[in-house]
């Protein structure tokens, strides 16, 4: 399931950073289970969407998923911007200086 999931995420939304967390094994199920999931999705599919639309966007990705066992399914959905104000951005590296010298 983890990967049905992350193939139709990755496909469809053409995430800059992506994660499909299996948190089943915090839940009352079977050991193996893949029934709980948490996402973290950064994409610009999201930029002018409000939370409940990129929800929508991703139970509509995940329909047959949704249908076939997944039971819970965290989602934390960002723009780009939104993920770098929360981040914060890599300092730029130094300017090269001829190197070689």
């Amino acid at each position: 399931m983890q990967a049905e999931i992350e193939t139709r995420l990755s496909t469809e939304l053409k995430p800059s950073v992506m994660q499909v967390i299996n948190e089943s094994n915090n839940h009352n199920v079977p050991s193996g289970s893949e029934s709980h999931f948490k996402l973290v999705l950064v994409s610009d599919r999201f930029n002018g969407k409000p939370l409940l639309a990129r929800h929508r966007l991703i139970n509509s990705i995940l329909q047959d998923q949704l249908q076939r066992g997944i039971h819970a399914l965290a989602m934390h959905t960002y723009t780009e911007l939104e993920w770098r104000e929360m981040q914060g951005d890599a300092p730029e590296s130094p300017a090269c200086h001829g190197g070689g010298k």
